[in-house]
């Protein structure tokens, strides 16, 4: 049996530094410029980590492009016109709430702080005080009442996880934007920034691409890219970083159907996540108590990690502010000509600015919540009577659909014409699925490793493969073996692994 996620605050810690310690030992995220002691909330994918996460992005991709024929794609630049900024209120207010504490000389975020708080009394079995001081946090923030936010810390007697003392400074607004130099030649050039957000580029191109793909309203445009924020305090792996990389979709509605098309997407985005394999129990929605002022609504889809309930995605009704700022700063009209019959005048709608329903995957986020979930520890029995033994078997149980490999090769032996057929098996695979040939150490030990990549299958060839053509192969799950002819092989692998298997549930 795979061995049960614990509650206790140590045991989470452990399972998230075994979780770690496995990304990097096998290939999937490693520190960014470790050899220099590494670069504080920056990481870099491996060679199993890049492989699954252009699989999760393959697939919301083309869950978003391909199943939907309203939604089409773009890849805007990193770098925008500085007053895009602006218009947007990044330059003004695009803020963290900071606090010091003075005996640690350690920085956090003061909303963090309280949330962490919220969540303690929910662990606790009181849910209403941890949503009371939720919504007075949210309240407190809306309000930006920042000498509040701290008394609420010192009210709660939050310390601080280092030093144990409650010796705070005040909380302070820090702007999360990187800047750089605008121009090599225009020292006075206003500062040009790195991304904080994917949806801009959407907004500003919102015109080029109705036009362009002929596209008629309700459309979305998705968009998957980097995006840059300085975060002050960032920690819990890949959750918290300073680069990283969002999968965006901004479905463009009729003024007046934006209630209906944000609770179509709010379903059809958590279907998306149990259909990759996140269990129903260990994602909910978590309603936004503070709400920006031009939004309508706005929900997180939560993932329980090893340190609790955090959001792997946002749906959010922005109204019609993005394109309406836009087109203010701009003095360009973000409007759509609606030639459809209104039933309430028999006129068409004519022009307006359209309404907004965002969704908004960190594709970071999705890689380390499919990396817990799949990361399983079970007991094991081997051999029989007074030979039997038992032992723990660690393998990652991600979805065949997005694992890095989906077969592993193995001739039993290196001679008798075994690797040559092995040879045989990958060079006819290999233009249709991430295939690896093994031939080191005992089979055993190769079952071991592919295990611990997460490998669905693993192909052995053998004496008898040679004389039928057939081999046997075996289930990373069950340890199942199946024996079957090897021009079966591309069928039976190709229907475990197709996108189609996620999309049927969508």
């Amino acid at each position: 049996m795979s061995k049960p996620a614990s509650t206790s605050p140590t045991a989470e810690n452990t399972q998230l530094k075994d979780i770690v310690a496995h990304a990097k030992e096998y290939g999937f995220v490693f520190q960014s410029s470790e050899i220099y002691d590494g670069l504080a909330a920056v990481y870099d994918y491996g060679p199993n980590g890049v492989e699954l996460k252009n699989n999760l992005k393959r697939l919301w991709w083309e869950a978003m492009t391909q199943l939907h024929g309203n939604v089409v794609g773009i890849d805007a630049a990193i770098f925008m016109e500085p007053r895009t900024w602006e218009a947007s209120g990044h330059v003004a207010g695009f803020n963290d709430p900071l606090i010091d504490n003075l005996d640690s000389k350690k920085r956090y975020r003061a909303d963090v702080l309280v949330e962490e708080k919220a969540a303690e009394y929910e662990k606790a079995g009181d849910p209403a005080r941890g949503a009371a001081l939720t919504a007075e946090l949210g309240r407190l923030l809306t309000e930006n009442d920042l000498a509040g936010v701290k008394q609420l810390i010192i009210d709660e007697k939050i310390t601080c996880p280092i030093s144990g003392t409650a010796k705070w400074t005040d909380v302070r607004q820090f702007n999360l934007m990187f800047s750089t130099q605008g121009s090599a030649v225009d020292s006075e050039a206003p500062p040009v920034y790195l991304r904080p957000e994917t949806a801009q580029g959407i907004f500003v191109n919102f015109l080029n691409v109705q036009k362009s793909a002929r596209m008629k309203i309700p459309f979305g445009i998705a968009q998957i890219g980097k995006a840059f924020r300085n975060e002050i305090v960032a920690r819990q792996f890949i959750f918290r970083m300073r680069e990283f990389e969002q999968m965006e979709m901004q479905f463009f509605v009729r003024p007046g159907t934006e209630g209906e098309w944000y609770d179509t997407w709010k379903a059809a985005r958590r279907r998306f996540h149990e259909a990759i394999g996140l269990p129903a129990e260990k994602l909910r929605f978590h309603d936004h108590d503070k709400l920006a002022h031009y939004a309508k609504a706005a929900v997180d889809i939560e993932y329980e990690f090893p340190f609790g309930f955090k959001e792997i995605e946002g749906i959010h009704s922005r109204s019609d502010f993005d394109l309406t700022q836009h087109q203010n700063l701009s003095r360009k009209k973000q409007q759509y000509f609606d030639n459809d019959i209104d039933p309430a005048t028999g006129k068409p709608y004519g022009n307006y600015v359209p309404y907004v329903v965002e969704t908004s995957v960190g594709a970071d986020r999705l890689f380390l919540a499919t990396m817990c979930q799949a990361f399983q520890e079970e007991t094991i029995t081997e051999g029989e009577g007074e030979a039997q033994t038992t032992k723990t078997r660690t393998f990652l149980k991600l979805h065949p659909a997005v694992a890095p490999i989906k077969a592993a090769i193995f001739p039993l032996v290196r001679k008798d014409g075994m690797p040559e057929k092995a040879q045989q098996i990958f060079d006819d695979l290999r233009f249709d699925f991430r295939l690896v040939i093994e031939d080191k150490d005992a089979i055993g030990k190769r079952y071991t490793r592919q295990d611990l990549i997460g490998t669905p299958f693993c192909i052995v060839v053998d004496g008898q493969t040679l004389e039928d053509d057939t081999v046997t192969v075996r289930h990373r799950d069950t340890r199942e073996q199946t024996r079957m002819p090897i021009s079966e092989l591309r069928s039976y692998i190709g229907e475990a692994v197709s996108f189609k298997t996620v999309f049927a549930k969508l």
